[in-house]
């Protein structure tokens, strides 16, 4: 039963840490280089983090600027940033290309909150279904014998306990991004 148990915490944890990748893909009015983390250029044929093509940096609160190491990526750099739906605009003086963080809208701030409560609701369902799997495991062990009843119950009250906590987690990270996003 604790192999289920540690599978389970382990699942759950996976979920908080990509429900965090997911909000940092979320813009908040201030420059971040994980905006750009999931960009792939064209590199010679091959799909390529931008980061492993270029020198990335963030001068000052609003501009994230991308200095590839060849100047022959730039509109492959360009190309790749405007297709990302980021919603900027590169500027590319044909050595650097600049991306400018616009101040975010009340309205904007209240729709990027929006999806951020969206993201954080995906990321407790996959935790409920993680704990629905892991008390199915308890019921087959006590099913086929191999813990008592009251063992399966005790289980199952850890496993719920887990639940608990890492949804507590989620909570507590969306109530953080939620402050940063409507920072002015």
């Amino acid at each position: 039963m604790n192999d289920v148990l540690i599978e389970t915490e382990k699942k759950m944890k996976g979920a908080v840490e990509a429900f965090q990748g997911e909000l940092t893909m979320l813009r908040t009015g201030r420059a971040s280089l994980a905006l750009v983390d999931g960009i792939n250029i064209d590199y010679y044929g091959s799909q390529t983090p931008l980061n492993q093509v270029a020198a990335l940096s963030v001068p000052d609160p609003t501009t994230i600027t991308i200095a590839p190491w060849e100047p022959k990526v730039l509109a492959e750099i360009e190309k790749a940033l405007l297709r990302s739906n980021l919603g900027l605009t590169p500027n590319n003086d044909g050595k650097v290309v600049r991306l400018n963080i616009p101040a975010l809208t009340e309205e904007r701030r209240k729709e990027l909150v929006k999806v951020a409560h969206e993201v954080a609701e995906e990321a407790r369902n996959e935790i409920r279904q993680i704990r629905r799997e892991g008390n199915d495991s308890i019921k087959e062990l006590e099913k086929n014998k191999e813990i008592s009843e009251d063992q399966m119950h005790d289980g199952q009250e850890q496993v719920q306990k887990l639940t608990d906590s890492y949804v507590g987690r989620v909570n507590n990270i969306l109530e953080k991004k939620e402050e940063e996003i409507m920072e002015v």
